[in-house]
């Protein structure tokens, strides 16, 4: 059947190589496996800002980082930014979130055109265009304000004491009477005080089966964007402790990167978060609990997708899997993310799609070069809208699904990161204008340009692991000016005018004599 319903699930933080599918030994997730058996595989999807907030704001809205200009966590989107809740309501779909999006409303402006933000209106313009069925971060540190969390008033009704019960218990411990909390990383083989039935990863799910029988047969589209496995690495039992020191895939990371970094990486390296997971105690303690948040989250995909296909809502839902970002875990000395080095910004992304015309690509594995910002023209082709090409800078993945033919594909990725609000930033003595990078990756080589600083350069085809840095390799000046080169014609091709489509430019062509304008005759 055509595509109804799209179920857009995000876990955040989550690497594309911690699931089965895509080549982990270990770690089985069978349920998102199952997705991919019934869909296409993308093993090339990379993100056009590795960390939330920005990795977000350019999923929503389809368009660059450099484009809609919010460029970290906490910049706010700015009004008037189209996403793909306001293209697919337009389309008489309910759009919806559950769990998190990290979006910033951008109030001065509210304030500046007179908007009330409490407004319908201004309640979607808040939440990145989604109606916020549960709108919930995630990331909620011990403050009063956190008391009005929904998920706290649920743990509270399950018989969770506390003013915090996100922190106290759901991302917390307790041994010997102690509650050791799960934003130190030394907790982290301990059991979650919260059962896993009750956990943030069950309870998102609960409330996306809410949303779906509450929406009906009205066609809908449900942002899930699951918390975990993004720190506070903590699991309830059994996740705990299912996974341990054997079942960890050994670091890519080499002495040679350390010996001669290149100075904003160097900057990074020096971040306590990735001084910590450079020690290899701290990636054995850590890494067990984050694979047990995933096969967590698997379990749970699993009991929603048993609770859809009882419903015969995969006769008409578009399912999509993906993360905002990778995650580090000490591969090449560093915690976290924001930089490019493929555990970073390459993500998963499986897309199943009902129509029986996407039959013969099932079960297969796309190598093409796929960008996050590919989602909402994917979206709003899927559910019959009209392409806009002046507004969206992803590419559709429906020809991909459905075997059409494509005349060309991109044949380059764009990155990009603000790095001005990082404490490297301060180390290197840099101003927060200057503090940008941006990287332009290919099939075979990977060009990182720094404001202020020299290149990197990496042959991806000789060094996938990302140790030998080129960025100042005499021998290797023709292809970092290639690859500037791609950079440049990139930022020359930014889509800034938006309130007019290409379509309606060719009809005005030349009419000014038409509309009594004759300027210019003699």
């Amino acid at each position: 059947m055509p595509v109804k319903n799209i179920l857009f699930i995000m876990a955040d933080q989550l690497r594309a190589d911690y699931l089965s599918c895509y080549g982990h030994p270990y770690l089985q997730t069978p349920a998102m496996d199952g997705i991919a058996a019934r869909g296409v595989r993308f093993s090339r999807a990379f993100v056009q800002a590795p960390v939330c907030g920005p990795s977000r704001m350019s999923i929503y809205t389809g368009r660059y980082m450099s484009t809609h200009g919010s460029t970290w966590n906490g910049v706010p989107l700015r009004v008037g930014e189209m996403t793909m809740g306001d293209h697919l309501r337009a389309l008489g779909t309910r759009v919806a979130l559950v769990g998190k999006t990290h979006m910033t409303a951008d109030i001065a402006g509210f304030a500046r055109l007179g908007l009330n933000p409490r407004s319908q209106e201004g309640v979607l313009a808040s939440e990145c265009g989604f109606e916020p069925f549960e709108r919930d971060d995630g990331l909620w540190p011990d403050v009063p304000a956190s008391t009005d969390l929904a998920y706290n008033r649920y743990l509270r009704a399950k018989g969770y004491a506390g003013d915090n019960p996100w922190h106290t218990i759901a991302n917390s411990a307790q041994k010997d009477g102690e509650t050791l909390s799960g934003w130190l990383m030394r907790n982290a083989r301990e059991p979650a005080r919260v059962a896993d039935e009750h956990s943030e990863t069950a309870y998102m799910t609960d409330r996306a089966m809410d949303f779906i029988s509450e929406a009906g047969s009205q066609p809908w589209c449900l942002h899930l964007s699951y918390i975990k496995p993004h720190w506070p690495y903590i699991a309830p039992a059994p996740y705990h402790n299912m996974f341990g020191t054997q079942d960890m895939i050994a670091p890519n990371r080499s002495d040679r990167e350390r010996s001669d970094p290149h100075p904003v990486v160097q900057a990074y390296m020096h971040h306590e978060e990735s001084i910590n997971f450079s020690r290899d105690d701290v990636r054995e303690t850590v890494i067990p609990a984050y694979m047990g948040l995933i096969r967590q989250l698997d379990d749970h995909l699993a009991r929603l997708f048993t609770w859809m296909a009882a419903r015969g809502l995969f006769e008409d839902t578009m399912i999509v899997i993906t993360s905002d970002h990778g995650d580090y875990l000490g591969d090449h000395w560093l915690g976290e993310k924001e930089l490019f080095h493929e555990e970073s910004i390459r993500i998963p992304l499986i897309i199943y799609d009902p129509d029986a015309s996407a039959d013969s690509t099932r079960g297969q594995v796309d190598d093409r070069l796929v960008e996050s910002i590919d989602l909402a023209p994917t979206f709003l082709e899927a559910l019959g809208g009209k392409p806009l090409p002046h507004i969206l800078e992803g590419r559709s993945l429906m020809p991909a699904l459905r075997a059409d033919m494509v005349q060309t594909w991109r044949d380059a990725v764009i990155s990009e990161c603000d790095y001005s609000f990082r404490e490297a930033r301060l180390e290197l003595g840099v101003g927060p204008i200057a503090s940008r990078a941006y990287m332009v990756r290919t099939d075979m080589w990977k060009y990182i340009h720094y404001e202020g600083f020299r290149p990197q350069l990496f042959d991806l085809q000789n060094d996938p692991q990302e140790f030998t840095d080129l960025g100042s390799d005499p021998s290797k000046a023709v292809i970092r000016a290639q690859m500037h080169e791609l950079l440049a014609d990139w930022a020359l091709h930014r889509k800034s005018r938006i309130t007019i489509s290409d379509e309606d430019i060719a009809k005005r062509t030349g009419t000014h004599k038409r509309r009594g304008l004759p300027f210019g005759v003699w």
